[in-house]
């Protein structure tokens, strides 16, 4: 363990449980002076078993409780800065089901905690962070949602586009400070969010109006069912946690990073393919079949339907990039390759 690692400080949001619990919890093995924000009432016997941390109380969308805590990291620090900070808190589960019914009041509280709460810690702690002598840095967590975003859960998506704008804005008006700001744009994660999978994408249906589950019930309740049983094998949050602490020791940052199995794929599918492509692709129209295969071989396919042509003058390259593909040991470049051949008839949608 570096000096530097033991002069090191970190604030965590949403701390009590899942990734932010897991977030906290190993920044502190590793020798960084952690603070873990907590909603008040939580029970914080897990997060602090074993290991040496402050809690600070945090509701993201309570102004003065922000403020307080920040006062509270401050004093704590004695005029030292403050080098990372993980903005992790963040809910799901309300203002679900097909835009034309979401509840709005509901859809104003998922934001005040989603992208305001965001908001309102990163202003609370930027002065902090300008003191700081050990490259600060901001993790604002969105979601893979931005990139694939599923019927029925348009609020949330929406409010992940808006940390996605807050973190890119930062990016710019920090740089000269030395601040670095960045996005994670996690695929599912077994938490405490995903819990029960099946169950909690049922109650999309139960919550609607009557017209508006007449109206989509029966076109989109099949995607919101495969929607659960995907989160069945979703992410391990061990995983994911550990592939986003390796950005502490990164020397520059990009704007934004995926990560979990389920969408390592997403960003070379999305370079090759047009956005209506893409589109089609992932809404499972009769047009496309997609496979992943995450064993021995890593092949990834996008399959034409029988009816559709390959792009003329293709044939020959295609088959080709193919074979070689089919055959290579696996690797980025032959993936792209396969991709790439099997995108050329879908390039016309």
């Amino acid at each position: 363990m570096s000096a530097v690692t033991l002069n090191r400080s970190a604030v965590v949001t949403g701390a009590a449980m899942g990734m932010g619990m897991l977030l906290a919890r190993k920044l502190a093995q590793r020798g960084w002076r952690v603070f873990a924000g907590v909603l008040p009432g939580l029970d914080t016997a897990e997060l602090i078993s074993g290991v040496s941390l402050t809690v600070i109380a945090q509701n993201v969308a309570d102004d003065a409780m922000v403020r307080a805590g920040a006062q509270q990291v401050t004093q704590a620090l004695g005029g030292a800065g403050l080098d990372l900070l993980i903005n992790n808190a963040g809910i799901a589960d309300i203002a679900t089901g097909p835009i034309e019914g979401v509840d709005l009041a509901q859809a104003r509280q998922l934001f005040e905690v989603n992208v305001f709460g965001q908001l309102r810690v990163i202003q609370a702690f930027l002065p902090l962070l300008h003191q700081s002598r050990h490259s600060p840095r901001i993790i604002n967590f969105a979601s893979g949602a931005v990139r694939v975003p599923m019927p029925c859960a348009g609020t949330y998506n929406m409010s992940k586009y808006a940390v996605e704008g807050l973190t890119n804005t930062l990016r710019y008006e920090l740089a000269k400070f030395g601040i670095q700001a960045t996005s994670i744009e996690p695929g599912a994660v077994k938490t405490h969010m995903t819990a029960d999978p099946v169950n909690s994408t049922a109650r999309i249906w139960e919550r609607c109006s009557a017209e508006v589950r007449a109206r989509y019930e029966g076109k989109l309740r099949p995607i919101t069912e495969h929607l659960g049983q995907a989160l069945l094998s979703a992410n391990d949050p061990d995983e994911v946690t550990d592939e986003v602490l390796r950005l502490t020791e990164v020397a520059r940052l990009k704007p934004r990073y995926m990560v979990g199995r389920d969408v390592r794929l997403v960003p070379l599918m999305q370079a090759l393919l047009s956005e209506r492509a893409f589109e089609r692709l992932i809404a499972g129209s009769s047009t496309f079949e997609f496979e992943e295969n995450c064993s021995a071989g890593h092949e990834a396919k996008v399959r034409p339907a029988a009816q559709r042509q390959p792009h003329a003058g293709r044939s020959e390259c295609c088959a080709t990039r193919r074979a070689a593909a089919r055959h290579s040991g696996g690797g980025a470049r032959q993936q792209a390759a396969l991709l790439r051949c099997r995108a050329h008839g879908a390039q016309g949608l």
